[in-house]
């Protein structure tokens, strides 16, 4: 995390409401919330705190939070949660590609806001690189063996599908646009492919998910992209 604050998040909302509803959710956890109610605040006390992860609303009064998150992001290597009454894609598109790792909308759920800081924090928290053995719930991604495996049982994957597997996996617990993912995967001439995207990510889920209807590994996040999880659900745990 190279010199940030482990246990400090930046919270940057200009509502009195949810900076202490979220003050009293992150001590719960042993967090300290720090706060700029502006972006020109956020910006000159995320400079001097260098807290662990910031969560940024972009509706903010001065500079917008889509502007504090493109100038955080030319120095601030931690994570960027965009916590947002927007719910327009454009809106969710836009902030990821400006550097934001991830994006939920209000009225929010606290468990999984504290869900995903957990699982953005340990990923930072780790090693500079993700290990070669991916595991979650059952499911074992060994990227240095191109291999897959639910319930010990393997996985077989076409070289496309291993691709965009493995891109998710680099990534895991971040949203990731569909235009991100098609870029990497099959070139940016296909940037716009959705369709061809959702029939590769159909077929991932049919065979790794163990109810391909409702997914509990490779998450939509509708009219953006797709997240791989890293963080199990409640009563779930790590296999």
């Amino acid at each position: 995390m190279s010199g940030a604050q482990a246990d400090r998040i930046l919270v940057v909302d200009d509502d009195v409401q949810i900076r202490r509803a979220l003050q009293r959710a992150l001590a719960m956890k042993g967090y300290q919330a720090i706060f700029a109610a502006s972006g020109e605040e956020a910006l000159e006390i995320a400079a001097l705190e260098l807290p662990a992860m910031v969560i940024l609303d972009l509706s903010l009064p001065g500079i917008s939070g889509l502007e504090v998150c493109q100038e955080l992001r030319n120095w601030f290597k931690s994570p960027i949660l965009v916590l947002s009454v927007r719910d327009r894609d454009t809106d969710k598109i836009t902030a990821l590609d400006l550097g934001a790792d991830d994006y939920l909308t209000k009225p929010f759920s606290v468990d999984e806001l504290l869900a995903r800081i957990r699982a953005h924090l340990r990923r930072v928290s780790s090693t500079a690189y993700r290990k070669p053995l991916f595991e979650i719930n059952g499911l074992k991604i060994d990227l240095s063996k191109r291999r897959v495996f639910l319930n010990s049982e393997e996985v077989k994957l076409t070289r496309t599908e291993f691709a965009l597997l493995s891109y998710l996996v680099e990534n895991a617990g971040r949203v990731i646009t569909h235009g991100q993912l098609l870029t990497r995967v099959w070139g940016p001439e296909y940037a716009g492919d959705i369709q061809t995207l959702r029939v590769h990510i159909g077929n991932l889920r049919r065979k790794m998910e163990r109810d391909p209807g409702r997914p509990e590994f490779i998450l939509t996040e509708p009219g953006v992209g797709y997240r791989l999880v890293d963080e199990p659900k409640e009563g779930q745990s790590f296999s």
